[in-house]
């Protein structure tokens, strides 16, 4: 019998592990596709925010500088919540909330992670939050698909200013979509934030 061969082995580890990797891709693409195709059926006004919208802008200059990102972030008015609930499980996600977050698992094992994120139109995500989540007119059409403006979106991500806001911001100023003339357009202490990430684009 003979040894294995070691650079076989790798080979097929590296296969599975890039196997995982695009599967993993192209399911957040698919579930995004069901969701906007769920809520456009049924007539239920939305838009995509969160790391699918970053991807989508910047996608519009330069499709090489995309993040991936494992969840779908959509924004619903209040009282298309229910009708909008009926027409996601429709498509085979399961409602749940977590603490303040509505959530949809894609199926009952699916993880909380990878799921659909409900935001409420013209509500803040948090109290502490120095603006509240824009309304659902506040959206573009980009390819049959409903997705916040790109200045909405850009106060998102300076309400929230986590690490992986302050990233995706960094993205789009580095290409050109966030210059210098874009923190008077926001409250102080959100233009404030957005004037230091763009005195120091590289972090």
């Amino acid at each position: 019998m003979q040894p294995p061969n070691p650079n076989l082995q790798v080979r097929e580890e590296s296969s599975s592990v890039f196997d995982r990797m695009f599967r993993a891709v192209e399911l957040v693409r698919q579930r995004l596709d069901r969701t906007c195709f769920a809520l456009s059926k049924v007539s239920v006004p939305y838009a995509v925010i969160g790391g699918n919208a970053v991807a989508a802008w910047v996608a519009t200059v330069d499709d090489g500088a995309v993040r991936n990102t494992r969840d779908v972030d959509i924004l619903v008015r209040e009282q298309d919540l229910e009708l909008a609930t009926i027409a996601l499980e429709s498509t085979g996600f399961v409602r749940e909330q977590i603490l303040d977050v509505i959530l949809f698992r894609d199926g009952p094992d699916g993880k909380p992670s990878q799921g659909i994120h409900i935001l409420l139109a013209e509500r803040k995500v948090r109290d502490d939050y120095v603006t509240a989540a824009p309304s659902i007119d506040q959206a573009i059409d980009i390819e049959g698909r409903s997705i916040v403006k790109l200045d909405a979106l850009v106060e998102m991500k300076l309400n929230s200013f986590e690490r992986k806001d302050q990233t995706h911001l960094m993205d789009m100023i580095q290409i050109g979509l966030i210059d210098s003339s874009w923190p008077e357009r926001f409250d102080k202490q959100l233009g404030d934030r957005l004037q230091e990430l763009l005195d120091d684009p590289e972090g």
